[in-house]
């Protein structure tokens, strides 16, 4: 462990400019879950901490108004047991519950689980591995190495490393966007901004500027929050990352697909918004055959490596499977 300056602030303002004025490698803390397990690999070395968890009107959770709003501090366990969040957005509640353990779950925040990095094996395993994202333009083991669990979607010749959240995958599906607040004042992203395919430079991961604080997320009220579910299949039925997973929201009229929204997760280098899926289905009678037609369509362009060809049937099914799901909350 190397050593650093912690910092509490009490005020959102106060805690941009403390990370401005540590420097490049000053970072914010909130619940700790990502940040320490990478300090004890020595993949972050920071030298500034500045705690943001004594932030008390980012802990809110608003159910009530025209859209949801999140406190980017609220917990996940707190977030995924509210009854109108279980009530009227489903997918939400169900990504949270299916990811990481209660007591992770417990000190985990939102704002902090959208930005948690990769679980490549070969970005966390430090030397001899190269990795582009822990150290630009050393190269990615992950192109030639075991490559199982890595993305088919979004990848570069640079990077393979998928994007491990579930939160993010149901809030693209929603149209979620994130307020933050930054030196040069408050602005607004859209969530599926947030994160950046890897192109060249995998280790700028986000669209984030420096010194940028995610306040709080808001989520549109729709028609289709009843009718979602968020699907994740995993090698174990708990504690794991998925291999595929898919979040879906539905309007119908009668067996009609009147609107759907469909994101993807597990597969990707971000949370990836199927719109060529949801075009699929548009207008369509929803049945077990227009639904993996649309799963095909949410895998299009899909590019296999040695070892994870069999995640594109396993994503097809995973799309597949969750619009049933949907179908019948409808």
């Amino acid at each position: 462990m190397h050593p650093f300056i912690y910092i509490r602030t009490t005020a959102a303002a106060e805690a941009v400019s403390s990370v401005i004025a540590g420097g490049p490698g000053a970072q914010f803390l909130a619940g700790g879950t990502t940040i320490y397990d990478l300090m004890k690999l020595n993949i972050e070395r920071p030298t500034h901490l500045v705690d943001v968890t004594h932030l008390e009107d980012l802990n809110g959770i608003d159910a009530d108004g025209a859209e949801l709003v999140l406190g980017a501090l609220a917990r996940m366990s707190e977030v995924a047991a509210h009854p109108q969040i279980v009530a009227e957005y489903p997918a939400i509640s169900e990504s949270l519950w299916r990811a990481a353990s209660q007591q992770l779950r417990n000190m985990a925040t939102l704002g902090g689980n959208l930005l948690q990095r990769t679980r490549c094996a070969y970005f966390r395993g430090g030397e001899p591995f190269p990795c582009n994202k822990r150290k630009p333009g050393s190269g990615c083991a992950a192109q030639q190495g075991i490559d199982r669990g890595h993305a088919l979607l979004g990848g570069s010749d640079a990077c393979i490393a998928v994007y491990p959240g579930d939160l993010g995958i149901a809030l693209v599906a929603f149209d979620a966007k994130i307020d933050v607040l930054g030196p040069d004042g408050q602005r607004t992203i859209p969530v599926e901004e947030l994160h950046r395919e890897p192109g060249n430079s995998p280790d700028i991961e986000t669209t984030l500027g420096p010194g940028e604080l995610i306040l709080r997320i808001r989520v549109p009220k729709t028609a289709a929050g009843r009718a979602s579910t968020y699907h994740k299949i995993r090698d174990r039925e708990s504690y794991a990352f998925a291999l595929a997973s898919a979040a879906v929201a539905l309007e119908m009229e009668g067996d009609t697909v009147r609107a759907a929204r469909i994101a993807t997760g597990g597969l990707a280098t971000r949370p990836w918004r199927a719109r060529a899926a949801e075009l699929a289905l548009h207008g369509k009678v929803l049945t077990p055959q227009t639904a993996r037609e649309a799963g095909e369509a949410a895998l299009q362009g899909a590019k296999p490596g040695h070892e994870n060809a069999f995640r594109i049937e396993l994503g097809v099914r995973t799309v597949a499977d969750a619009l049933m799901i949907a179908k019948q909350r409808a």
